[in-house]
This record gives C-alpha cells, sequence and structure tokens, in this order.
C-alpha cells in the first residue's frame, strides 16, 4: 500500500530508524483502525522483492517493518529472507489472525477482539502489544499475557483517539503489574508518518 523511511514510533523498537513496508488487505476490520485505506487488496502499487529490498537498502535502514493491514495475509518467506541476505532486521506488526509465514528477527503481536491470534503466533511474539481502547481491554490483555512466552516484551498502548483518557489509568496499571510497559505513538506527537 505505501513504502516510507521513518523511525519505529511505538513497542520495543521506538526511536530506531526503520524502514516501514506497509502492504495492503487486511480482513481483521478494527473500528478504531487509522489506515482503513488499508484494508483493500487491491488499487495499491506493486512492487516486485528486488525493488522493495533495493529501496531499503538505498535508505540505509537498519531495520524493516512489515505492516498493514494485516501482512499475514501474504506469503512473506521471499520478501523477508531477500531483507534479510542484505544485512537488515526484519520486523512484523500483526494482529496474529493468519498463518505465520516469512523468517523475523522481532515479532511484534498486536491482538484485536475482532479475529483472535493463533497460538503459533502466541508462543512466538517477542513483544505483546494490547492496545486499550475501555477498562476491560487489560484483563483481556492479560489473557494473551499469560499464553506468550516468558521473554515476550509486554506493552500497554493507549488508543490514540483515547489517549488522554486511558493513559492514566495505563500508567496506574503498570505501577500494580510492573512487568507490563508503557508504549505511546511519538510518531503522532512528533508528526511523522
Amino acid at each position: 500500500m505505501e513504502h516510507f523511511y521513518t523511525i519505529q514510533g511505538e513497542g520495543f523498537h521506538q526511536g530506531r530508524a526503520a524502514y516501514f513496508v506497509r502492504l495492503g488487505g487486511c480482513d481483521v476490520g478494527c473500528v478504531w483502525c487509522d489506515v482503513k485505506e488499508s484494508w483493500a487488496f487491491d488499487g495499491h502499487q506493486v512492487m516486485t522483492t528486488d525493488e522493495i529490498v533495493s529501496t531499503i537498502r538505498q535508505s540505509k535502514a537498519p531495520l524493516a517493518v512489515i505492516t498493514g493491514g494485516e501482512p499475514l495475509m501474504h506469503p512473506l518467506d521471499e520478501l523477508t529472507k531477500a531483507i534479510q541476505d542484505a544485512g537488515i532486521a526484519t520486523n512484523i506488526e500483526t494482529s496474529g489472525s493468519s498463518p505465520l509465514s516469512g523468517s523475523w528477527d522481532w515479532i511484534c503481536l498486536s491482538p484485536k477482539k475482532f479475529k483472535a491470534p493463533l497460538p503459533e503466533i502466541l508462543s512466538k511474539a517477542n513483544e505483546l502489544k494490547i492496545i486499550i481502547y475501555n477498562k476491560s481491554d487489560f484483563a483481556w490483555g492479560e489473557s494473551f499475557a499469560r499464553q506468550v512466552s516468558p521473554d515476550c516484551k509486554l506493552y500497554l498502548q493507549p488508543e490514540w483517539s483515547k489517549s488522554d483518557a486511558m493513559t492514566p489509568l495505563i500508567i496506574e496499571y503498570i505501577k500494580q503489574h510492573p512487568e507490563w510497559e508503557l508504549s505511546l505513538q511519538i510518531h503522532k506527537y512528533i508528526n511523522v508518518p
């Protein structure tokens, strides 16, 4: 759908230079999605794997973030192998609702209520990012925290339109449950893609 060089604005890699490749197609359909134009499979720019890798390499980005839509609706083995062969780390941002493909240096799993993540992805996640839209999301997030590996990083992130109301609740929750950390969408605060 789009690709651009920026910084990772949230989660474990927050603040790092990263090249984003946003793939079109999503069957999850979050009501608060901030990139709804990514839901359609059709109507987006088509690039070959070589073109994508060449563009990432020219940027000098150390990290490629494959996101969507829901990127796992696509077969990603060829793309991720080519990116890694170019010496660039691979990171996926996924709801985990489709089977895992690709070779990943980092898997950021952000489950959505609209379509549950697959168990195979829960066990492989390096990062669990729970979007807090309302108070019930804390307990919902804990249900996934019990299913990921003990080494998985745990993040709570306020949904952007509710950040004023949810951020104070997240802070208090983390103080009571210090295994969790706060993730903010700093790219929205500093106005970069």
